[in-house]
């Protein structure tokens, strides 16, 4: 697989929301908005980039009882630095994504690509399959956000173009779901068309 191919896979042909099904718990929980969404992605684009690199250097050295142990403390302390900086630089977005940060501990994403790839592969093509990953995630966070967020407040990004106020069902739980499957269906379809 070239470098192109591990940095695109995570966009389309792997896109861990719309495709693989993973990461469903802040997927849902966090996607009441598209700034909410893309402060999620870029959380765990981050922490799973950083995470890739940092299992890669050091997978020779760990050994096979204690890898998913140490995998997860690798992953922990980057969370921590992302929990950190937010709470500084963004406190009311990191208000706003709550208890949905520490989790990013055991997001299987994250712990997956660790496993799957980080641990099997070199430097380079862990941190471009992190950036993939990553980023279709974040994609896939920040265009559910958007379409809850126009479909229940009218308003994107917090600008509104509507006029009073949107459909509530799409701002709570329900709406989370009804969304996550249309957009699939439409990614699947499009998709499709591309084979």
């Amino acid at each position: 697989m070239n470098k192109l191919q591990i940095l695109t896979k995570g966009l389309i042909k792997e896109n861990p929301t719309f495709v693989l099904l993973l990461g469903m718990c802040p997927t849902l929980g966090t996607t009441t908005s598209a700034i909410n969404g893309l402060g999620m992605g870029v959380a765990t684009l981050f922490v799973l980039t950083c995470s890739n690199v940092a299992i890669s250097l050091i997978k020779n050295l760990i050994p096979d009882k204690v890898r998913i142990p140490a995998f997860i403390v690798v992953i922990a302390s980057f969370v921590t630095v992302v929990q950190l900086c937010m709470e500084a630089y963004v406190p009311d977005l990191y208000a706003t994504l709550g208890v949905f940060i520490p989790l990013i501990v055991v997001n299987c994403i994250i712990l997956g690509r660790a496993e799957a790839f980080a641990s099997k592969n070199n430097v380079a093509d862990s941190a471009l399959d992190g950036i993939g990953i990553g980023l279709g995630f974040t994609l896939s966070l920040t265009l559910l956000g958007a379409v809850r967020e126009a479909l229940g407040n009218g308003s994107v990004f917090g600008l509104k173009f509507i006029q009073g106020d949107g459909i509530l069902l799409f701002i709570l739980a329900p709406g989370a779901f009804m969304v996550l499957a249309y957009l699939m269906a439409i990614f699947k379809k499009l998709t499709a068309k591309t084979k």
